[in-house]
Protein backbone atom coordinates (compact mmCIF):
# COMPACT_ATOMS: atom_id res chain seq x y z
CA UNK A 1 0.00 0.00 0.00
CA UNK A 2 1.31 3.47 -0.77
CA UNK A 3 2.03 6.10 1.87
CA UNK A 4 -1.22 8.06 1.50
CA UNK A 5 -3.29 4.92 1.93
CA UNK A 6 -1.19 3.89 4.91
CA UNK A 7 -1.99 7.25 6.52
CA UNK A 8 -5.68 6.78 5.75
CA UNK A 9 -5.91 3.27 7.20
CA UNK A 10 -3.20 3.11 9.83
CA UNK A 11 -4.75 5.61 12.20
CA UNK A 12 -4.44 3.63 15.38
CA UNK A 13 -1.62 4.29 17.76
CA UNK A 14 1.59 2.27 17.65
CA UNK A 15 0.80 0.99 21.13
CA UNK A 16 -2.60 -0.32 20.04
CA UNK A 17 -1.07 -2.01 17.02
CA UNK A 18 1.53 -3.62 19.25
CA UNK A 19 -1.23 -4.96 21.48
CA UNK A 20 -3.07 -6.30 18.45
CA UNK A 21 0.12 -7.89 17.26
CA UNK A 22 0.45 -9.70 20.56
CA UNK A 23 -3.05 -11.13 20.16
CA UNK A 24 -2.86 -12.08 16.52
CA UNK A 25 -0.80 -14.24 14.26
CA UNK A 26 0.78 -13.57 10.91
CA UNK A 27 -2.58 -13.14 9.16
CA UNK A 28 -2.08 -15.50 6.23
CA UNK A 29 -5.04 -16.78 4.26
CA UNK A 30 -4.63 -20.25 5.74
CA UNK A 31 -3.82 -19.20 9.33
CA UNK A 32 -5.78 -16.10 10.17
CA UNK A 33 -4.85 -15.48 13.77
CA UNK A 34 -3.87 -16.89 17.07
CA UNK A 35 -7.19 -17.39 18.87
CA UNK A 36 -7.30 -15.54 22.19
CA UNK A 37 -8.35 -17.35 25.34
CA UNK A 38 -11.61 -15.41 25.48
CA UNK A 39 -14.81 -16.84 24.02
CA UNK A 40 -15.06 -13.84 21.70
CA UNK A 41 -13.92 -14.12 18.07
CA UNK A 42 -10.33 -13.03 17.45
CA UNK A 43 -9.19 -9.61 16.28
CA UNK A 44 -7.80 -10.18 12.81
CA UNK A 45 -4.34 -8.85 12.05
CA UNK A 46 -3.64 -6.23 9.37
CA UNK A 47 -2.76 -7.30 5.85
CA UNK A 48 0.88 -7.07 4.81
CA UNK A 49 1.70 -5.86 1.32
CA UNK A 50 3.96 -7.45 -1.28
CA UNK A 51 5.39 -6.79 -4.72
CA UNK A 52 4.32 -8.86 -7.69
CA UNK A 53 6.86 -11.51 -8.61
CA UNK A 54 7.92 -11.83 -12.23
CA UNK A 55 6.06 -10.23 -15.12
CA UNK A 56 2.37 -10.07 -15.95
CA UNK A 57 2.87 -12.38 -18.92
CA UNK A 58 4.09 -15.10 -16.54
CA UNK A 59 0.49 -15.41 -15.33
CA UNK A 60 -0.53 -16.84 -18.71
CA UNK A 61 0.88 -20.10 -17.38
CA UNK A 62 -1.44 -20.19 -14.34
CA UNK A 63 -3.14 -23.56 -14.02
CA UNK A 64 -6.43 -24.21 -12.25
CA UNK A 65 -9.27 -26.67 -12.77
CA UNK A 66 -11.46 -25.84 -15.79
CA UNK A 67 -9.84 -22.41 -16.06
CA UNK A 68 -8.33 -20.70 -19.11
CA UNK A 69 -6.22 -17.55 -18.90
CA UNK A 70 -6.69 -15.76 -22.23
CA UNK A 71 -4.58 -12.65 -21.59
CA UNK A 72 -2.29 -11.13 -18.98
CA UNK A 73 -0.98 -7.64 -19.70
CA UNK A 74 0.64 -4.82 -17.78
CA UNK A 75 -1.48 -1.69 -17.36
CA UNK A 76 0.78 1.28 -16.76
CA UNK A 77 0.09 3.71 -13.93
CA UNK A 78 -2.57 6.19 -15.03
CA UNK A 79 -4.23 3.84 -17.53
CA UNK A 80 -7.21 4.02 -15.19
CA UNK A 81 -8.13 6.90 -12.91
CA UNK A 82 -10.56 7.57 -10.08
CA UNK A 83 -11.60 11.13 -9.16
CA UNK A 84 -8.96 12.36 -11.62
CA UNK A 85 -6.24 10.46 -9.72
CA UNK A 86 -4.09 7.84 -11.45
CA UNK A 87 -4.46 4.21 -10.45
CA UNK A 88 -1.14 2.43 -10.04
CA UNK A 89 0.43 -0.05 -12.44
CA UNK A 90 -1.23 -3.46 -12.36
CA UNK A 91 -1.59 -6.73 -14.25
CA UNK A 92 -4.88 -7.17 -16.08
CA UNK A 93 -5.65 -10.88 -16.29
CA UNK A 94 -8.67 -12.07 -18.27
CA UNK A 95 -10.01 -15.57 -18.66
CA UNK A 96 -12.91 -17.91 -18.09
CA UNK A 97 -13.95 -20.98 -16.15
CA UNK A 98 -16.13 -23.98 -16.93
CA UNK A 99 -16.88 -23.48 -20.59
CA UNK A 100 -19.75 -25.74 -21.59
CA UNK A 101 -22.58 -26.20 -24.07
CA UNK A 102 -26.05 -26.12 -22.55
CA UNK A 103 -28.18 -29.23 -23.17
CA UNK A 104 -31.26 -27.02 -22.81
CA UNK A 105 -30.72 -24.12 -25.21
CA UNK A 106 -27.54 -25.13 -27.07
CA UNK A 107 -25.72 -21.96 -26.03
CA UNK A 108 -22.04 -21.96 -25.05
CA UNK A 109 -21.65 -20.64 -21.51
CA UNK A 110 -18.62 -19.84 -19.41
CA UNK A 111 -17.83 -17.81 -16.30
CA UNK A 112 -15.84 -14.89 -17.69
CA UNK A 113 -13.64 -12.91 -15.33
CA UNK A 114 -10.98 -10.29 -15.09
CA UNK A 115 -8.54 -9.70 -12.29
CA UNK A 116 -6.45 -6.61 -11.69
CA UNK A 117 -3.35 -7.30 -9.64
CA UNK A 118 -1.37 -4.25 -8.43
CA UNK A 119 2.37 -4.30 -8.92
CA UNK A 120 2.51 -2.81 -5.41
CA UNK A 121 -0.09 -4.93 -3.57
CA UNK A 122 -1.54 -4.20 -0.12
CA UNK A 123 -2.10 -7.87 0.76
CA UNK A 124 -5.88 -7.67 0.31
CA UNK A 125 -8.32 -9.33 -2.11
CA UNK A 126 -11.74 -8.00 -3.10
CA UNK A 127 -14.46 -9.91 -4.91
CA UNK A 128 -16.45 -7.28 -6.81
CA UNK A 129 -20.07 -8.24 -7.27
CA UNK A 130 -21.72 -6.52 -10.23
CA UNK A 131 -25.26 -5.30 -10.78
CA UNK A 132 -28.35 -5.96 -12.83
CA UNK A 133 -28.56 -9.24 -14.67
CA UNK A 134 -24.76 -9.24 -15.04
CA UNK A 135 -23.35 -10.52 -18.36
CA UNK A 136 -20.68 -7.85 -18.65
CA UNK A 137 -17.05 -7.84 -17.60
CA UNK A 138 -17.13 -4.61 -15.61
CA UNK A 139 -13.59 -3.33 -14.90
CA UNK A 140 -12.31 -4.88 -11.69
CA UNK A 141 -11.63 -1.63 -9.85
CA UNK A 142 -13.53 -2.39 -6.66
CA UNK A 143 -15.89 0.56 -6.82
CA UNK A 144 -18.44 -0.49 -4.23
CA UNK A 145 -21.12 1.41 -2.39
CA UNK A 146 -20.65 5.09 -3.11
CA UNK A 147 -21.59 7.49 -5.85
CA UNK A 148 -18.81 9.73 -7.08
CA UNK A 149 -16.08 7.63 -5.43
CA UNK A 150 -12.89 9.44 -4.47
CA UNK A 151 -11.00 6.16 -4.37
CA UNK A 152 -11.59 2.48 -5.05
CA UNK A 153 -10.11 -0.83 -3.99
CA UNK A 154 -7.67 -1.05 -6.89
CA UNK A 155 -6.40 2.47 -6.23
CA UNK A 156 -5.90 1.49 -2.59
CA UNK A 157 -3.81 -1.53 -3.61
CA UNK A 158 -6.30 -4.42 -3.48
CA UNK A 159 -6.22 -7.30 -5.95
CA UNK A 160 -9.74 -7.28 -7.43
CA UNK A 161 -11.79 -9.77 -9.43
CA UNK A 162 -14.91 -9.02 -11.48
CA UNK A 163 -17.02 -11.49 -13.44
CA UNK A 164 -19.94 -11.76 -15.85
CA UNK A 165 -21.56 -14.29 -13.44
CA UNK A 166 -21.61 -17.04 -16.06
CA UNK A 167 -23.12 -15.54 -19.20
CA UNK A 168 -22.34 -12.76 -21.67
CA UNK A 169 -24.32 -9.69 -22.62
CA UNK A 170 -25.72 -11.25 -25.78
CA UNK A 171 -27.25 -14.00 -23.63
CA UNK A 172 -29.19 -11.53 -21.44
CA UNK A 173 -31.84 -12.33 -20.26
CA UNK A 174 -32.30 -15.57 -22.17
CA UNK A 175 -29.62 -17.30 -20.12
CA UNK A 176 -32.55 -17.93 -17.78
CA UNK A 177 -33.46 -20.85 -20.02
CA UNK A 178 -30.35 -22.71 -18.86
CA UNK A 179 -30.61 -24.04 -15.29
CA UNK A 180 -26.85 -23.97 -14.62
CA UNK A 181 -26.56 -20.41 -15.94
CA UNK A 182 -29.27 -19.44 -13.47
CA UNK A 183 -27.33 -20.99 -10.60
CA UNK A 184 -24.05 -19.38 -11.69
CA UNK A 185 -25.79 -16.02 -11.76
CA UNK A 186 -27.19 -16.69 -8.30
CA UNK A 187 -24.25 -18.14 -6.41
CA UNK A 188 -22.22 -20.48 -8.63
CA UNK A 189 -19.88 -17.86 -10.05
CA UNK A 190 -18.73 -16.44 -6.72
CA UNK A 191 -18.30 -19.85 -5.10
CA UNK A 192 -16.18 -21.10 -8.03
CA UNK A 193 -14.20 -17.92 -8.65
CA UNK A 194 -13.22 -17.29 -5.03
CA UNK A 195 -10.74 -20.17 -4.59
CA UNK A 196 -9.42 -19.71 -8.14
CA UNK A 197 -8.76 -16.02 -7.53
CA UNK A 198 -6.93 -16.69 -4.28
CA UNK A 199 -4.70 -19.23 -6.01
CA UNK A 200 -3.97 -16.78 -8.81
CA UNK A 201 -2.97 -14.24 -6.17
CA UNK A 202 -0.62 -16.79 -4.62
CA UNK A 203 0.96 -17.38 -8.01
CA UNK A 204 1.40 -13.64 -8.55
CA UNK A 205 2.73 -12.66 -5.13
CA UNK A 206 4.00 -15.85 -3.54
CA UNK A 207 1.30 -15.90 -0.86
CA UNK A 208 -2.44 -16.03 -0.46
CA UNK A 209 -4.24 -12.79 0.43
CA UNK A 210 -3.92 -11.89 4.10
CA UNK A 211 -7.41 -10.43 4.10
CA UNK A 212 -10.29 -11.14 1.75
CA UNK A 213 -13.31 -8.89 1.17
CA UNK A 214 -16.49 -9.15 -0.88
CA UNK A 215 -18.44 -6.09 -1.92
CA UNK A 216 -20.92 -4.83 -4.42
CA UNK A 217 -23.98 -2.72 -5.05
CA UNK A 218 -27.54 -3.78 -5.92
CA UNK A 219 -27.27 -7.32 -7.33
CA UNK A 220 -23.60 -6.98 -6.38
CA UNK A 221 -24.76 -6.31 -2.83
CA UNK A 222 -26.72 -9.53 -3.08
CA UNK A 223 -23.50 -11.29 -4.14
CA UNK A 224 -21.89 -9.87 -1.01
CA UNK A 225 -24.72 -11.31 1.10
CA UNK A 226 -24.13 -14.65 -0.63
CA UNK A 227 -20.45 -14.43 0.33
CA UNK A 228 -21.42 -13.71 3.95
CA UNK A 229 -23.53 -16.87 4.17
CA UNK A 230 -22.18 -19.44 1.70
CA UNK A 231 -18.53 -18.37 2.02
CA UNK A 232 -18.42 -16.82 5.47
CA UNK A 233 -15.22 -18.65 6.38
CA UNK A 234 -13.47 -17.51 3.20
CA UNK A 235 -14.07 -13.76 3.59
CA UNK A 236 -13.02 -11.42 6.38
CA UNK A 237 -15.10 -8.39 5.41
CA UNK A 238 -18.43 -7.97 3.63
CA UNK A 239 -19.67 -4.67 2.18
CA UNK A 240 -23.24 -5.11 0.97
CA UNK A 241 -24.46 -1.87 -0.57
CA UNK A 242 -28.15 -1.55 -1.48
CA UNK A 243 -28.38 -5.35 -1.44
CA UNK A 244 -31.13 -6.93 -3.51
CA UNK A 245 -30.78 -10.09 -1.47
CA UNK A 246 -34.45 -11.03 -1.92
CA UNK A 247 -34.30 -10.11 -5.58
CA UNK A 248 -37.07 -12.40 -6.92
CA UNK A 249 -39.52 -10.93 -4.40
CA UNK A 250 -38.39 -7.36 -5.11
CA UNK A 251 -38.69 -7.86 -8.88
CA UNK A 252 -42.21 -9.22 -8.48
CA UNK A 253 -43.04 -6.23 -6.28
CA UNK A 254 -42.05 -4.01 -9.18
CA UNK A 255 -44.70 -5.69 -11.33
CA UNK A 256 -47.24 -4.96 -8.60
CA UNK A 257 -46.10 -1.33 -8.67
CA UNK A 258 -46.65 -1.23 -12.43
CA UNK A 259 -50.16 -2.60 -12.02
CA UNK A 260 -51.02 0.04 -9.45
CA UNK A 261 -49.53 2.92 -11.44
CA UNK A 262 -51.48 1.79 -14.50
CA UNK A 263 -54.69 2.56 -12.61
CA UNK A 264 -53.97 6.30 -12.54
CA UNK A 265 -51.67 6.76 -15.54
CA UNK A 266 -53.15 8.94 -18.25
CA UNK A 267 -51.08 6.89 -20.71
CA UNK A 268 -50.38 3.28 -19.73
CA UNK A 269 -47.44 3.29 -22.15
CA UNK A 270 -45.86 6.02 -19.99
CA UNK A 271 -46.31 5.21 -16.33
CA UNK A 272 -44.72 8.50 -15.29
CA UNK A 273 -48.10 10.04 -16.15
CA UNK A 274 -49.41 8.32 -13.01
CA UNK A 275 -47.36 10.63 -10.80
CA UNK A 276 -45.66 13.48 -12.60
CA UNK A 277 -42.74 15.38 -11.08
CA UNK A 278 -44.83 18.28 -9.79
CA UNK A 279 -47.10 15.79 -8.01
CA UNK A 280 -44.10 13.96 -6.54
CA UNK A 281 -42.89 17.33 -5.24
CA UNK A 282 -46.27 17.88 -3.56
CA UNK A 283 -45.91 14.53 -1.81
CA UNK A 284 -42.28 15.20 -0.87
CA UNK A 285 -43.17 18.60 0.64
CA UNK A 286 -45.93 17.02 2.69
CA UNK A 287 -43.47 14.44 4.06
CA UNK A 288 -40.91 17.14 4.87
CA UNK A 289 -43.49 19.34 6.52
CA UNK A 290 -44.28 16.56 8.97
CA UNK A 291 -40.93 14.81 9.35
CA UNK A 292 -37.98 17.02 8.41
CA UNK A 293 -37.50 18.69 11.81
CA UNK A 294 -37.95 15.49 13.84
CA UNK A 295 -34.15 15.12 13.97
CA UNK A 296 -33.62 18.62 15.35
CA UNK A 297 -33.19 20.68 12.19
CA UNK A 298 -35.20 21.35 9.01
CA UNK A 299 -32.63 20.57 6.34
CA UNK A 300 -34.46 18.71 3.58
CA UNK A 301 -33.62 15.26 5.00
CA UNK A 302 -35.74 12.85 7.01
CA UNK A 303 -33.30 11.22 9.41
CA UNK A 304 -35.87 9.95 11.90
CA UNK A 305 -37.42 7.33 9.65
CA UNK A 306 -39.29 5.59 12.46
CA UNK A 307 -40.92 8.71 13.90
CA UNK A 308 -41.97 9.72 10.39
CA UNK A 309 -44.00 6.54 10.01
CA UNK A 310 -46.51 7.91 12.52
CA UNK A 311 -45.97 11.64 12.03
CA UNK A 312 -46.89 11.49 8.34
CA UNK A 313 -50.22 10.14 7.14
CA UNK A 314 -50.73 10.35 3.39
CA UNK A 315 -54.51 10.44 3.89
CA UNK A 316 -54.36 13.45 6.18
CA UNK A 317 -51.32 15.47 5.17
CA UNK A 318 -51.34 15.61 1.35
CA UNK A 319 -53.48 18.16 -0.54
CA UNK A 320 -56.34 16.33 -2.25
CA UNK A 321 -57.59 17.52 -5.63
CA UNK A 322 -61.13 18.81 -5.53
CA UNK A 323 -61.56 18.30 -9.25
CA UNK A 324 -58.98 17.53 -11.95
CA UNK A 325 -55.27 16.94 -11.40
CA UNK A 326 -53.32 20.17 -11.87
CA UNK A 327 -49.94 19.36 -10.33
CA UNK A 328 -50.67 21.02 -6.97
CA UNK A 329 -52.51 18.11 -5.36
CA UNK A 330 -53.08 14.36 -5.54
CA UNK A 331 -56.32 12.68 -6.44
CA UNK A 332 -57.89 10.20 -4.03
CA UNK A 333 -57.12 7.47 -6.58
CA UNK A 334 -53.44 8.45 -6.65
CA UNK A 335 -53.29 8.36 -2.87
CA UNK A 336 -54.84 4.89 -2.85
CA UNK A 337 -52.29 3.72 -5.43
CA UNK A 338 -49.39 5.12 -3.38
CA UNK A 339 -50.68 3.48 -0.20
CA UNK A 340 -50.72 0.11 -1.94
CA UNK A 341 -47.27 0.58 -3.54
CA UNK A 342 -45.67 1.56 -0.24
CA UNK A 343 -47.43 -1.30 1.55
CA UNK A 344 -46.09 -3.78 -1.00
CA UNK A 345 -47.70 -6.60 -2.99
CA UNK A 346 -50.23 -9.00 -1.51
CA UNK A 347 -52.10 -11.97 -2.88
CA UNK A 348 -55.87 -12.40 -2.78
CA UNK A 349 -55.63 -13.76 0.78
CA UNK A 350 -53.93 -10.55 1.88
CA UNK A 351 -50.57 -12.24 2.47
CA UNK A 352 -47.65 -9.81 2.23
CA UNK A 353 -45.24 -10.95 -0.50
CA UNK A 354 -42.49 -8.36 -0.04
CA UNK A 355 -41.74 -5.51 2.34
CA UNK A 356 -43.19 -2.10 3.06
CA UNK A 357 -41.33 1.09 2.08
CA UNK A 358 -40.95 4.27 4.15
CA UNK A 359 -42.24 7.52 2.70
CA UNK A 360 -39.16 9.63 1.94
CA UNK A 361 -38.84 12.93 0.04
CA UNK A 362 -36.13 11.36 -2.13
CA UNK A 363 -38.95 10.09 -4.33
CA UNK A 364 -38.53 13.28 -6.39
CA UNK A 365 -35.29 11.81 -7.76
CA UNK A 366 -35.12 10.74 -11.39
CA UNK A 367 -33.40 7.51 -10.30
CA UNK A 368 -36.46 6.62 -8.18
CA UNK A 369 -38.73 7.48 -11.09
CA UNK A 370 -36.76 5.38 -13.56
CA UNK A 371 -37.18 2.24 -11.46
CA UNK A 372 -40.87 2.77 -10.76
CA UNK A 373 -41.99 3.94 -14.19
CA UNK A 374 -39.59 2.26 -16.63
CA UNK A 375 -37.81 -0.75 -15.13
CA UNK A 376 -41.09 -2.12 -13.78
CA UNK A 377 -42.33 -2.72 -17.33
CA UNK A 378 -39.23 -2.75 -19.56
CA UNK A 379 -37.21 -5.53 -21.18
CA UNK A 380 -33.98 -4.74 -19.32
CA UNK A 381 -35.07 -5.34 -15.74
CA UNK A 382 -37.96 -6.67 -13.73
CA UNK A 383 -40.45 -8.35 -16.08
CA UNK A 384 -37.78 -10.34 -17.93
CA UNK A 385 -36.01 -11.21 -14.68
CA UNK A 386 -39.24 -12.59 -13.23
CA UNK A 387 -40.50 -14.27 -16.39
CA UNK A 388 -37.28 -15.70 -17.83
CA UNK A 389 -34.65 -15.92 -15.09
CA UNK A 390 -36.65 -16.54 -11.91
CA UNK A 391 -39.86 -18.41 -12.60
CA UNK A 392 -40.28 -22.11 -13.40
CA UNK A 393 -40.89 -22.78 -16.16
CA UNK A 394 -39.35 -19.73 -17.88
CA UNK A 395 -41.41 -17.88 -20.46
CA UNK A 396 -39.20 -16.52 -23.28
CA UNK A 397 -42.16 -14.69 -24.84
CA UNK A 398 -41.91 -12.05 -22.10
CA UNK A 399 -39.37 -10.25 -24.31
CA UNK A 400 -42.08 -9.64 -26.91
CA UNK A 401 -44.33 -7.69 -24.55
CA UNK A 402 -42.82 -7.13 -21.13
CA UNK A 403 -45.33 -4.39 -20.31
CA UNK A 404 -48.32 -6.69 -20.67
CA UNK A 405 -46.51 -9.41 -18.73
CA UNK A 406 -46.13 -6.97 -15.86
CA UNK A 407 -49.72 -5.81 -16.06
CA UNK A 408 -51.08 -9.38 -16.23
CA UNK A 409 -48.85 -10.95 -13.56
CA UNK A 410 -51.10 -12.82 -11.13
CA UNK A 411 -49.92 -12.89 -7.53
CA UNK A 412 -52.00 -15.99 -6.76
CA UNK A 413 -51.01 -18.04 -9.79
CA UNK A 414 -47.70 -16.60 -11.05
CA UNK A 415 -45.90 -15.56 -7.86
CA UNK A 416 -45.59 -19.20 -6.62
CA UNK A 417 -43.63 -19.97 -9.81
CA UNK A 418 -40.68 -18.16 -8.20
CA UNK A 419 -40.49 -21.02 -5.69
CA UNK A 420 -41.27 -23.78 -8.17
CA UNK A 421 -39.00 -26.51 -9.52
CA UNK A 422 -39.34 -29.27 -12.12
CA UNK A 423 -37.20 -32.01 -13.64
CA UNK A 424 -35.14 -29.47 -15.63
CA UNK A 425 -35.03 -26.58 -13.15
CA UNK A 426 -34.29 -28.45 -9.95
CA UNK A 427 -33.43 -25.34 -7.92
CA UNK A 428 -35.88 -22.46 -7.54
CA UNK A 429 -34.95 -18.79 -7.71
CA UNK A 430 -35.76 -18.47 -4.02
CA UNK A 431 -32.94 -20.95 -3.51
CA UNK A 432 -30.30 -19.90 -6.02
CA UNK A 433 -30.76 -16.13 -5.67
CA UNK A 434 -31.21 -15.66 -1.94
CA UNK A 435 -28.68 -16.18 0.85
CA UNK A 436 -29.24 -19.57 2.48
CA UNK A 437 -30.02 -19.39 6.19
CA UNK A 438 -29.54 -15.63 5.93
CA UNK A 439 -29.58 -15.03 9.69
CA UNK A 440 -26.73 -17.48 10.33
CA UNK A 441 -23.49 -15.53 10.04
CA UNK A 442 -21.58 -17.77 12.45
CA UNK A 443 -18.84 -18.65 9.95
CA UNK A 444 -18.12 -15.00 9.27
CA UNK A 445 -18.40 -13.93 12.91
CA UNK A 446 -16.48 -16.80 14.49
CA UNK A 447 -13.19 -16.16 12.70
CA UNK A 448 -13.32 -12.41 13.28
CA UNK A 449 -15.08 -11.28 10.11
CA UNK A 450 -17.16 -8.11 9.89
CA UNK A 451 -20.03 -6.86 7.74
CA UNK A 452 -21.31 -3.42 6.75
CA UNK A 453 -24.66 -3.00 4.97
CA UNK A 454 -25.71 0.39 3.54
CA UNK A 455 -28.90 1.45 1.76
CA UNK A 456 -30.86 4.55 0.84
CA UNK A 457 -34.26 5.21 2.37
CA UNK A 458 -35.68 6.32 -1.01
CA UNK A 459 -34.62 3.24 -2.97
CA UNK A 460 -36.98 2.79 -5.89
CA UNK A 461 -36.58 -0.97 -6.27
CA UNK A 462 -35.16 -2.69 -3.16
CA UNK A 463 -37.02 -1.62 -0.05
CA UNK A 464 -34.84 -0.38 2.80
CA UNK A 465 -37.52 -1.83 5.09
CA UNK A 466 -36.73 -5.29 3.73
CA UNK A 467 -33.07 -4.87 4.68
CA UNK A 468 -34.07 -3.35 8.01
CA UNK A 469 -36.38 -6.30 8.74
CA UNK A 470 -33.47 -8.67 8.09
CA UNK A 471 -31.22 -6.70 10.42
CA UNK A 472 -33.89 -6.58 13.14
CA UNK A 473 -34.05 -10.36 12.98
CA UNK A 474 -30.25 -10.56 13.04
CA UNK A 475 -30.25 -8.47 16.23
CA UNK A 476 -32.61 -11.00 17.80
CA UNK A 477 -30.68 -14.00 16.47
CA UNK A 478 -27.47 -12.90 18.20
CA UNK A 479 -29.04 -11.03 21.11
CA UNK A 480 -27.69 -13.27 23.86
CA UNK A 481 -24.81 -14.89 21.99
CA UNK A 482 -21.68 -15.09 24.14
CA UNK A 483 -19.46 -14.95 21.07
CA UNK A 484 -20.85 -11.61 20.04
CA UNK A 485 -24.08 -9.71 19.47
CA UNK A 486 -24.93 -8.61 15.93
CA UNK A 487 -23.61 -5.02 16.23
CA UNK A 488 -20.23 -6.42 17.25
CA UNK A 489 -19.74 -7.88 13.77
CA UNK A 490 -22.50 -6.54 11.49
CA UNK A 491 -23.80 -2.97 11.14
CA UNK A 492 -26.53 -1.47 8.97
CA UNK A 493 -26.47 2.16 7.81
CA UNK A 494 -29.43 3.96 6.24
CA UNK A 495 -28.81 6.89 3.89
CA UNK A 496 -31.72 9.36 4.04
CA UNK A 497 -33.03 10.52 0.68
CA UNK A 498 -30.78 8.27 -1.41
CA UNK A 499 -32.30 6.45 -4.36
CA UNK A 500 -31.19 3.05 -5.63
CA UNK A 501 -27.39 2.91 -5.10
CA UNK A 502 -26.95 6.68 -5.58
CA UNK A 503 -28.57 10.06 -6.30
CA UNK A 504 -31.83 11.35 -4.92
CA UNK A 505 -31.76 14.18 -2.37
CA UNK A 506 -28.92 12.81 -0.29
CA UNK A 507 -25.35 12.84 0.95
CA UNK A 508 -24.39 9.80 -1.11
CA UNK A 509 -20.59 10.03 -1.30
CA UNK A 510 -18.82 8.01 1.39
CA UNK A 511 -16.08 5.43 1.92
CA UNK A 512 -17.52 2.36 3.61
CA UNK A 513 -14.73 0.11 2.35
CA UNK A 514 -12.07 1.91 4.39
CA UNK A 515 -14.42 1.82 7.40
CA UNK A 516 -14.75 -1.94 6.91
CA UNK A 517 -10.98 -2.50 6.61
CA UNK A 518 -10.38 -0.43 9.74
CA UNK A 519 -12.96 -2.51 11.61
CA UNK A 520 -11.72 -5.89 10.37
CA UNK A 521 -8.00 -5.29 10.71
CA UNK A 522 -7.61 -2.58 13.37
CA UNK A 523 -10.67 -3.04 15.56
CA UNK A 524 -12.01 0.46 14.83
CA UNK A 525 -15.77 0.06 15.30
CA UNK A 526 -17.70 2.12 12.71
CA UNK A 527 -19.80 4.29 15.00
CA UNK A 528 -20.45 6.57 12.02
CA UNK A 529 -19.46 6.98 8.38
CA UNK A 530 -19.16 10.51 7.03
CA UNK A 531 -21.11 11.11 3.81
CA UNK A 532 -20.90 14.15 1.52
CA UNK A 533 -23.32 15.74 -0.94
CA UNK A 534 -22.07 15.86 -4.53
CA UNK A 535 -22.74 19.50 -5.29
CA UNK A 536 -20.96 21.79 -7.73
CA UNK A 537 -17.21 21.35 -7.61
CA UNK A 538 -17.27 17.87 -6.11
CA UNK A 539 -13.75 16.42 -6.52
CA UNK A 540 -15.10 13.21 -8.04
CA UNK A 541 -16.29 15.16 -11.07
CA UNK A 542 -19.71 13.50 -10.68
CA UNK A 543 -22.20 16.14 -9.58
CA UNK A 544 -25.73 15.38 -8.38
CA UNK A 545 -27.71 18.01 -10.28
CA UNK A 546 -30.90 17.30 -8.31
CA UNK A 547 -29.66 18.60 -4.96
CA UNK A 548 -31.66 21.54 -3.53
CA UNK A 549 -30.10 24.95 -4.24
CA UNK A 550 -30.10 25.88 -0.54
CA UNK A 551 -27.76 22.99 0.36
CA UNK A 552 -24.06 23.65 0.72
CA UNK A 553 -22.48 21.86 -2.26
CA UNK A 554 -20.22 19.95 0.14
CA UNK A 555 -22.78 19.28 2.88
CA UNK A 556 -21.74 16.42 5.15
CA UNK A 557 -23.74 14.13 7.41
CA UNK A 558 -22.86 11.18 9.60
CA UNK A 559 -24.37 7.91 8.45
CA UNK A 560 -25.38 6.23 11.69
CA UNK A 561 -25.52 2.53 12.56
CA UNK A 562 -29.15 1.47 12.85
CA UNK A 563 -31.18 2.06 14.97
CA UNK A 564 -29.34 5.32 15.78
CA UNK A 565 -30.07 8.40 13.70
CA UNK A 566 -28.19 11.62 12.98
CA UNK A 567 -29.55 14.34 15.28
CA UNK A 568 -28.53 17.99 15.18
CA UNK A 569 -26.65 19.04 18.30
CA UNK A 570 -28.52 22.35 18.47
CA UNK A 571 -25.63 24.61 17.58
CA UNK A 572 -23.03 25.02 14.87
CA UNK A 573 -23.26 24.96 11.09
CA UNK A 574 -25.99 22.50 10.14
CA UNK A 575 -24.23 21.84 6.84
CA UNK A 576 -21.41 20.02 8.67
CA UNK A 577 -21.44 16.49 10.04
CA UNK A 578 -19.46 17.54 13.10
CA UNK A 579 -22.56 19.24 14.47
CA UNK A 580 -24.63 16.05 14.40
CA UNK A 581 -24.49 13.03 16.71
CA UNK A 582 -25.72 9.48 16.27
CA UNK A 583 -28.42 9.05 18.89
CA UNK A 584 -31.61 7.02 19.49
Amino acid sequence: MNDSNNKRLLTRSALTLAMLGALTGCGSDNDDTTVPSTNKPPQLSPAVGAKITGSCSDLLGFQYNNTVISSATLQEAGTLTVAHKPIGAHCLVQGYMEQRVSPVDGQTYQIGFEMRLPVDWNGRFLYQGNGGTDGNLVPATGQVGSSGPLTNALHDGFAVISSDAGHNASQNPMFGLDPQARINYGYGAITKLTPMAKNLIKTAYGKFPDRSYAGGTSNGGRHAMIAATRLGDQYDGILASTPGFHLPRAAAAQLYTAQQLRRVATDENDLSTALILSERKVLAKAILDRCDALDGVADGLVQDVEACRTAFDIHQHVPVCSSTRDGTCLSTEQIDVLVKIYRGPVNSAGQALYATQPFDPGLVGSNWASWKFESSVGTARDPVAVGIIFQVPPDPTVMQNSRQFAFNFNFDIDYPKLSATNEVYTESSMSFMMPPDELNLDKLRNHGGKMIVVQGTADGVFSVDDTQNWYDQLLQRYKNDAKGTAPEFARFFRIPGMNHTRDGIATDQFDALTALVNWVEYGQVPDKIIATARGTGNPSGQVNAELPPDWAPDRTRPLCPYPLIARYNGQGDSEKAENFSCKP
